[in-house]
């Protein structure tokens, strides 16, 4: 019997491959006993096994084997299993990241939103910085025009990155950090987003850090925003591959 077809990672791990899992869990019960135990004898540390949702049926076979859940996404459960005691596994993903907008026109007026899920018909508006999560493989540049776009429907560009905030036992006892930009509007019409927006107005700045129903939070970030400089995205020499890499440093001469 051969072991299961696999490749090996930098960190003395095995990797097996997912097509050449046996969907059947009693043929893939005694190829996965013998494989952990070939792959123990050449000296890998840890043996990952990504299982399709389609092969969910090998999981407990896999569990029995001795392999323990790493992490998983909307198609595959990710195990793994330690070959060599103490070796180690490195963590999965910890921290949710979002970007809020700050966004002046010239009238010293501020883009804010409250939403639906804040908004009942006994209290009034909880108004705060349109923005959200960023999405897999988006750079926060992206990302933040396209939140405030999306909720607002004004056009941005990007001015500079001037503070966030990390904030632990959020969703799902994970992370989170929010970063906060300074935009610029490219138009100033709002067209809201009627799914999770109850409104949406450019607000006198001086209003809002006076109003007495925005948070202590979101008054400081507008404060910062009109303070500081901030950093502003940069290349860096090595790194060229711009939809990979994002950089943001102090602007040059400061």
């Amino acid at each position: 019997m051969e072991p299961i077809e696999a490749t090996s990672n930098p960190f003395g791990g095995v990797v097996v491959k997912p097509d050449a899992l046996n969907p059947d869990p009693e043929a893939f019960s005694p190829q996965l006993c013998h494989s952990l135990q070939a792959w123990k004898e050449q000296g890998f540390k840890v043996a990952w096994l990504e299982v399709p949702i389609a092969k969910s049926r090998l999981i407990p076979t896999a569990v029995e084997a001795g392999f323990a859940f790493h992490h998983s996404g909307e198609d595959y459960l990710m195990l793994f299993c330690r070959l060599q005691e103490g070796a180690f596994v490195p963590r999965h993903a910890s921290h949710y990241i979002g970007a809020g907008g700050v966004v002046f026109n010239q009238k010293q007026e501020l883009l804010v939103v409250s939403e639906k899920y804040h908004q009942s018909s006994a209290s009034p508006p909880r108004f705060k910085l349109p923005g959200g999560a960023l999405h897999e493989g988006e750079h926060l540049v992206e990302g933040v025009i396209r939140e405030v776009l999306e909720e607002t429907g004004v056009q941005t560009r990007f001015d500079a990155l001037v503070c966030f905030r990390h904030w632990h036992g959020y969703r799902y006892g994970k992370s989170d950090i929010y970063f906060v930009c300074r935009l610029h509007p490219l138009s100033e019409k709002i067209s809201l987003q009627e799914e999770e927006i109850e409104h949406c107005l450019w607000m006198p700045v001086e209003e809002y850090l006076a109003h007495g129903n925005v948070h202590a939070f979101n008054k400081s970030i507008v404060r910062a925003a009109m303070k500081t400089t901030g950093i502003v995205p940069t290349t860096i020499e090595g790194y060229a591959d711009r939809f990979k890499y994002e950089f943001f440093m102090p602007p040059q001469g400061t």
